[in-house]
């Protein structure tokens, strides 16, 4: 076992066998497991090198799978995935039908809890230990593993509050490295650089004063120093929280140094650590760099206008006016209910507020959006990045479910630009002043032209456009997976019977459009990249219903399945609406 420890270590049992002073060699070859797959595979590379020597003192200390351990978000379980069963299969991770890219219930008895969005440990982690004491198991350890950007999120202040007055067997361990995936921001931030560097007195401790038996905070890389805590902390009963202080990236020069972009830094040279080359020259650009650059551009001449995210500055590419505008954009750290309510605040006050949320996450703010904005219908302005399929991130990050949950809000209007074009339109009309809050879905990925920036022209709201004509059968899509609606159109050797309308609005439906449409053909369908269950063929079939037309009607879209991870191009394959899968139907129509 002296030359390669990892190899011979399958689970928790293997490495439980090991010598103390063995283990710094396996924090080693584990770290360089993870980097020699990401860089070829791709995946978030620099959470799971921070947190190594972490990892393998929790399962070293505690009785895993029994003891129950929880990665709060899932991005730093990289070590935790190859330790507990999953090392030979590792590679597959994030690919279709290979291992998931965060923890999840069904693939392993380790993984105790299933995340993807962040600050949920702490309170499922409680749950599981009020449970054991109901069943009479005060021994089982329950421990809730959660970094410093996810635990200032309201969500974990919730469960620390809940379990500062239980006798709960609750072990807390703030991985604290001071970066989600931008860094950290906000006054909690500053109260845990104090207690880093000392200036914080102890009888000003935020985390005891809610009765937890605080430790820390300690080296995070001392692995020694590491163990020898979490088996005093094993001993001691009630809530405890363990401060724990860990580099992003560890071990890897350039992950240390560059801690935004090797969050998940795409292929790279595992040996130097450099980033593989990428062109991006003749390319069509980002959706989000068309948002974030043609929010600068209107902001700078238009004073009223705010920009807002949740922790997702680089990401949503709000970062563009965050760097020149820096009193007008505002990252609010993992708290999407008050993103949305702060926006709501601004809005009562004549501002033009720019919401910039990732799709999946804007269900974290669900009531923020009925109650403090539709309710009252406040002109917030929201954009719902990340809208669709969105790859090898998986169930918990697809955007799929948002025209479903939105479409049925009054007041709210909602959006789906057809290409990047449209979107920087539809942005610009919105600062032109609107009665209602409009919602603005985009996906993922790149747009269509490269030569993309253009005058700005407004958008007329709740109406609809034809993008062919046709003779007996109409396709009705919105958004930009109706770019796969044209090109499948494009290859048919019978185009002529084909009309397509492109419904940038699912809501208000252009129902004038939708008379004629209905008066016209015979058959329809919809095509959409979200659910079909209530999303935009839903809102077809509700007006076909409502108007007692007597048609037939088709719906693709998303099916009514939690969809995991694969490129995009295989997910949408898998739902039916690639270039090819629509073709192949759009051909068993030759004969109309």
């Amino acid at each position: 076992m002296k030359s390669n420890l990892l190899e011979h270590i399958n689970s928790p049992v293997d490495l439980r066998l090991l010598n103390e002073a063995q283990l710094p060699l396996l924090a080693q070859e584990l770290r360089d497991f993870i980097i020699n797959i990401v860089a070829v595979k791709e995946g978030h590379l620099g959470a799971s090198l921070g947190v190594v020597e972490l990892t393998i003192a929790l399962h070293y200390v505690f009785d895993t799978p029994n003891d129950l351990l929880i990665w709060d978000v899932g991005h730093q379980a990289y070590g935790h995935k190859i330790l507990t069963e999953r090392k030979n299969s590792f590679h597959t991770n994030r690919q279709l039908n290979g291992l998931s890219g965060f923890p999840k219930r069904s693939e392993s008895v380790y993984d105790a809890f299933g995340v993807g969005h962040s600050s949920t440990s702490i309170s499922a982690a409680l749950g599981m230990a009020i449970a054991s004491n109901l069943k009479g198991d005060t021994e089982k350890q329950h421990i809730a593993v959660i970094g410093d950007a996810s635990i200032a999120s309201g969500m974990a202040f919730e469960g620390l509050n809940h379990a500062g007055v239980t006798d709960a067997n609750l072990l807390v361990i703030l991985n604290d490295n001071a970066i989600g995936i931008d860094p950290s921001v906000g006054a909690l931030k500053e109260y845990l650089t104090a207690v880093k560097k000392g200036k914080n007195h102890w009888q000003n401790n935020m985390i005891k004063s809610l009765n937890f038996d605080y430790s820390g905070p300690i080296d995070g890389h001392d692995l020694k120093a590491v163990i020898k805590e979490l088996q005093r902390l094993k001993k001691v009963k009630g809530p405890k929280f363990l401060h724990v202080i860990t580099t992003k990236g560890k071990g890897l020069q350039q992950a240390e140094e560059n801690q935004v972009q090797y969050h998940a830094p795409g292929k790279f040279d595992a040996t130097t650590g450099d980033l593989l080359p990428k062109s991006e020259e003749h390319l069509p650009p980002k959706y989000q760099d068309v948002f974030g650059l043609t929010l600068l551009d209107l902001a700078k001449k238009n004073e009223k206008i705010i920009g807002i995210t949740p922790a997702m500055p680089s990401g949503s590419s709000l970062k563009f006016m965050m760097d020149e505008l820096p009193n007008r954009a505002f990252d609010v750290g993992i708290a999407e209910q008050h993103a949305v309510t702060l926006a709501a605040g601004m809005a009562t006050q004549g501002m033009m507020v720019y919401c910039n949320i990732y799709s999946t996450f804007l269900q974290r703010a669900y009531d923020q959006v009925i109650h403090d904005v539709a309710l009252q219908n406040l002109p917030v302005i929201f954009c719902l990045d990340r809208a669709g399929l969105v790859g090898e991130d998986g169930a918990t990050h697809h955007g799929v479910f948002d025209l479903a949950y939105l479409r049925c809000i009054p007041n709210l209007m909602v959006y789906a630009p057809l290409n990047e074009i449209e979107l920087q339109n539809i942005l610009y009309t919105a600062q032109l002043g609107i009665d209602h809050p409009i919602a603005i879905r985009y996906p993922r990925g790149r747009g269509e032209f490269i030569n993309w920036k253009s005058p700005y022209k407004k958008i007329p709201f709740g109406k609809a456009i034809c993008l062919k004509e046709g003779t007996s059968i109409a396709i009705l899509s919105t958004g930009t997976i109706g770019n796969n609606v044209i090109k499948a159109i494009e290859e048919l050797e019978q185009t002529s019977i084909f009309a397509h309308y492109h419904f940038g609005f699912v809501k208000p439906l252009d129902e004038t459009l939708l008379r004629v449409i209905f008066d016209q053909f015979e058959t329809i369908i919809t095509v959409e990249d979200g659910v079909i269950t209530g999303g935009f063929g839903s809102a077809i079939l509700e007006f076909s219903a409502t108007h007692n037309y007597q048609k037939t009607i088709k719906t693709f879209g998303i099916p009514d399945t939690f969809v995991e991870q694969g490129t995009i191009i295989e997910l949408q394959y898998a739902s039916k609406i690639d270039v090819n899968s629509l073709k192949d139907f759009f051909s068993t129509f030759k004969n109309c």
